[in-house]
């Protein structure tokens, strides 16, 4: 809203200091001071609200250390990650970008689905919450929407054609603006360490028949589908101890804000070449905003915590990532980026799927893991859990270096 307010005042009055807003960097540094400022000051009346509506966390006695202290504890607080994040993307975003109008359903639509969930658990006292199933079909539900938008919609497009050399960085510009290098429709997206690093997902089908090419956007919308559900129950399964989540998120968030500015721009897609991905570049603002909002979160959600996010945070999260990850073409970069994630998946998956495995084949289940999730195998070595969550976001760290210089070794 304000950017439209400042780009009228620009130009109708040349007021002074309105064209600042012309700069992405100038809205990006401005939404993650607001992003902060909101989680900061309003994150405490929120967590005062939740306290005074007890919509205190119930802790099972899981037999680790420290647990039973957390009882009470007030949860829902991802609605503080929402509201920091809406507020300043609203103010200084272009709002008919449609890769803003995308997250901006994101979080709106898994913010909804979360809530529902800690709404049954804490007002209805239904200890499970809502059904794994119907989140499922949310989750299905925003992949439809996000596929089928990306696919179709004509302001989605990447320029294929990046002059190898340029003068200037305004000759390059003028170029781009002449058409010299066409807009086009694809669904190529980037494979990380390869040398020719594109690869089509209309490639999976038209090997049968090329007249099957028609069909790729079934292929592209399943993937999204798949994508947005992994990573979404990957951010839920890892919010389990003091700041784990926020923190970890936060990492991988500016990671793909970096991913996001370079594929936005002409020039550094050019000199990193890679895919030019024409106004991409606007989602830098909602990472930003995305970005101080999880800082801010963790100024009370670090241990011990005053708030947990609770399904309404976990869920919007993970759907976020998954959906910048998709819209900058990286989303096969996620194993590699959102490594935590995964590994908090596949501890689950095989802690089940083994200890049935053991329990149908020996008449008594066996168990890989201590404890699933992973982070609760450590709790239960003896691990305090401030120290997992460190070492978490040091391995965090490490895994998103290794996705940034991606950029550069194929």
């Amino acid at each position: 809203m304000l950017y439209y307010l400042f780009e009228y005042l620009e130009k109708e009055f040349q007021f002074p200091g309105a064209s600042l807003f012309g700069f992405l960097t100038f809205r990006a540094a401005l939404a993650i001071i607001l992003s902060l400022l909101i989680s900061t000051i309003f994150g405490k009346k929120i967590i005062n609200f939740l306290q005074a509506k007890q919509v205190g966390e119930t802790i099972r006695d899981l037999g680790l250390d420290g647990q039973k202290e957390k009882a009470g504890t007030p949860t829902m607080g991802g609605l503080i990650i929402i509201l920091a994040t809406l507020v300043p993307v609203l103010l200084v975003a272009k709002l008919d970008n449609i890769y803003i109008i995308l997250l901006l359903i994101t979080t709106l639509w898994m913010g909804v689905i979360g809530f529902i969930d800690d709404y049954l658990k804490k007002f209805k006292n239904d200890k499970e919450g809502l059904k794994g199933r119907f989140k499922v079909i949310g989750q299905i539900g925003l992949g439809l929407i996000v596929g089928l938008t990306l696919f179709f919609h004509s302001e989605v497009t990447i320029k294929e054609q990046i002059p190898v050399k340029a003068r200037s960085a305004v000759s390059m510009q003028q170029e781009v603006s002449q058409q010299f290098y066409p807009e086009s429709k694809s669904t190529k997206t980037t494979i990380p360490f390869f040398k020719a690093n594109e690869f089509d997902y209309a490639d999976l089908i038209t090997w049968i028949h090329p007249s099957l090419e028609k069909y790729a956007w079934i292929v592209f919308v399943l993937v999204v589908i798949f994508i947005i559900t992994a990573v979404s129950n990957g951010a839920n399964l890892t919010d389990g101890i003091d700041g784990l989540a926020a923190g970890t998120s936060a990492i991988i968030v500016l990671t793909l804000g970096i991913f996001a500015w370079v594929s936005g721009n002409i020039i550094f897609s050019d000199y990193l070449n890679i895919m030019y991905i024409p106004r991409v570049e606007e989602i830098t603002i909602y990472i930003a905003a995305f970005v101080g909002a999880l800082i801010g979160f963790l100024w009370y959600n670090t241990y011990p915590a005053q708030v947990f996010m609770g399904d309404t945070g976990s869920l919007t999260i993970g759907g976020i990532i998954a959906v910048i990850a998709i819209a900058v073409r990286k989303e096969w970069l996620i194993p590699l980026l959102c490594g935590i994630f995964l590994a908090e998946n596949l501890s689950v998956i095989f802690q089940v799927g083994y200890f049935k495995y053991t329990k149908k084949k020996f008449g008594t289940g066996r168990r890989i893991f201590k404890m699933s999730p992973l982070h609760h195998h450590y709790q239960k070595s003896g691990y305090h859990e401030s120290k997992i969550v460190t070492r978490f976001w040091i391995i965090g760290i490490l895994l998103a270096i290794l996705t940034i210089v991606t950029l550069k070794i194929r």
